[in-house]
């Protein structure tokens, strides 16, 4: 096998990125994202109006709790294995090559479940929109983007 030259920026091989796979969920929430890792590659090359991540979400995996943003545009492609989307509109099945783009504003609740026997592999891209926030129909929390990171609050405003 040959090894593949180490890179320099601008460029980046994804190997070489630390896999964070930590979440920013209050810690009752957390265990709903066991099994997600994230490779920050928007972050890794410096990108400041939006995110790119690399994620893989072991089998029995989510990659959230189902949300919606405010501002926040959303877009994945799939690079391996098999994952559901868990829409307004149901279940789909994503295999290799399919995508998937969530619109700002569009109280569209939606996530991704592995529910195959393997991991899975996606790209995922977002902007960086000021003021964003996130709902959550399913669960009893809203976030707020704030200086730093999320804040993330009950629907009725009581932090956690």
């Amino acid at each position: 096998m040959t090894s593949r030259p180490r890179l320099t920026l601008p460029a980046l091989d994804p190997q070489f990125v630390a896999a964070a796979s930590t979440s920013n969920y209050p810690a009752q929430f957390k265990p709903s994202v066991a099994g997600r890792a994230k490779k920050k590659l928007g972050d890794a090359l410096g990108l400041k109006n939006f995110g790119v991540n690399l994620t893989t979400i072991e089998a029995g995996g989510a990659s959230a709790l189902r949300h919606w943003h405010l501002k926040q545009d959303e877009f994945v492609y799939v690079i391996s294995g098999e994952l559901v989307l868990v829409s307004e509109a149901g279940e789909q099945l994503l295999t290799p090559g399919m995508c998937a783009g969530f619109s700002a504003g569009v109280a569209d609740g939606h996530h991704l479940v592995n529910r195959s026997d393997r991991a899975a592999m996606y790209l995922e891209v977002g902007d960086r929109t000021p003021g964003d926030g996130a709902n959550y129909p399913d669960d009893d929390l809203i976030a707020r983007a704030v200086a730093g990171g999320w804040q993330f609050t009950t629907k009725n405003g009581e932090p956690y």
